[in-house]
């Protein structure tokens, strides 16, 4: 399958929160002839259909079945994480000094927090409003698509230090500021979002709003081989699944992608991998195929995960962060990562199955592992499998600058992971 770039340019513009990747992921599967379901409903499933289902509007499962699927049919899964380290906007948001208008934030994830400051910020997420049913809130959606803010850095007249490397405080230095405080409104910022969505201050009863970088992404290097962009973790792992999913042809088996939130934070959440909610999901699947529980717990435990989430790529300028015989490159291939603390969690086993994948279907491929010095990352594979005792792998595009406001990626490493999701899908 040929990736385009456009469309994960696309997504990484209008994917500015977890609601709206989820939005955006929603609208590509409506296009392709998927069939919303709810959890809330008792499932009934037809032979060669498409379906998707929500959670908490920030997370998403998507499903594909063939013939109707038979006991020893396979289950492929894929699962990815929308959400990205950002800044969280607190309750009571207003701030004011000097004459200048701010807001109130906490630190989302492992942010590297200096690549904030100096960048064009906007607003992205969802509120809750006052309804009639107080069951039911009436939830509104909003990605403000203009520049509401920066968090400036303090001039070098003012702090000659600062190149020699400066500890920003959480509370004190990441302070966006939104405007000038130019009248005595208290709720400054509650009556700007009530005008941007059309009610009355008085309606607007919680939110859960995201500053985002509004830097847009683009092309770099002499040939440009290299896309530089917010959001690459992990919404290149996103886009691979729906180019997945969708590409998908289902002829047998159960095809699934998970796009989970708050791997950030842990994914120990209702909406994370580290929920119940793939297993029943699975589960729900395979009750409206009318298995009996013996032969559900047999078909789960003979399922395969891929946990698909970004690797570090070797940096040029720091060659000794990475471990001495594994250094993978931009523009060399997806990695599969290995960790034998499980924070990756893969086996030899089943990392052959990818790797005979890869081999047959033609797709570079490098191998990622930590310095044994140096503590590394972690995934929603590692949490997820310890749930759902699976084959498990980790894979993911090389990317510099993990974390940072902008990352950078090589841009044929995008097609060597769409085409391994197509592969996977397509050869299981």
């Amino acid at each position: 399958m040929e990736h385009s770039e456009g469309s994960l340019f696309h997504l990484l513009e209008k994917g500015t929160s977890a609601v709206m990747v989820v939005k955006e992921a929603e609208e590509r599967l409506l296009a392709a002839g998927f069939e919303e379901l709810s959890f809330l409903q008792i499932w009934g499933l037809d032979d060669n259909r498409k379906y998707y289902v929500k959670h908490h509007d920030t997370t998403l499962f998507a499903f594909t079945l063939g013939k109707r699927p038979g006991y020893k049919d396979t289950i492929r899964i894929a699962a990815a994480h929308t959400d990205f380290p950002c800044l969280r906007i607190k309750p009571n948001p207003d701030v004011k000094a000097g004459g200048y208008a701010q807001v109130n934030i906490e630190v989302y994830g492992g942010a590297i927090l200096n690549t904030w400051l100096d960048r064009p910020l906007s607003i992205s997420g969802r509120v809750a409003l006052a309804s009639d049913d107080v069951m039911k809130p009436d939830m509104r959606f909003i990605s403000i698509d203009r520049t509401l803010g920066v968090i400036p850095n303090l001039a070098v007249h003012m702090n000659r230090e600062v190149n020699k490397g400066i500890e920003l405080n959480k509370q004190k230095d990441l302070l966006p500021i939104f405007g000038l405080d130019t009248e005595e409104d208290e709720e400054k910022f509650l009556h700007f979002l009530a005008e941007e969505l059309h009610t009355k201050r008085e309606d607007i009863l919680d939110y859960e709003l995201w500053v985002y970088c509004r830097e847009k992404p683009q092309y770099a290097g002499m040939k440009e081989e290299l896309i530089l962009s917010p959001r690459l973790d992990n919404l290149t792992s996103v886009q691979a699944l729906l180019d997945g999913i969708i590409a998908s042809e289902c002829t047998e088996g159960i095809h699934v992608i998970a796009l989970f939130d708050h791997e950030e934070i842990g994914s120990r959440t209702k909406q994370g991998a580290g929920s119940m909610l793939l297993v029943n999901l699975l589960q729900r699947i395979l009750e409206a195929l009318n298995r009996t529980p013996m032969q559900i717990s047999a078909s789960l435990y003979d399922a395969f995960l891929l946990s698909v989430d970004v690797a570090h790529g070797l940096h040029p300028n720091q060659m000794g962060k990475m471990d001495i015989t594994n250094k993978p490159v931009l523009g060399k291939g997806l990695c599969i990562k290995e960790a034998s603390s499980q924070s990756y969690a893969t086996d030899c086993e089943a990392v052959a199955v990818v790797e005979q994948i890869c081999r047959k279907a033609g797709i570079p491929y490098q191998k990622f592992v930590n310095r044994s010095d140096m503590a590394g990352g972690s995934t929603l594979g590692a949490v997820a499998s310890g749930i759902l005792p699976v084959k498990t792998v980790d894979v993911g595009v090389p990317l510099l600058a993990m974390h940072s406001a902008v990352e950078t990626m090589g841009a044929g490493d995008m097609k060597s992971l769409t085409d391994l999701i197509c592969a996977y899908f397509q050869m299981l």
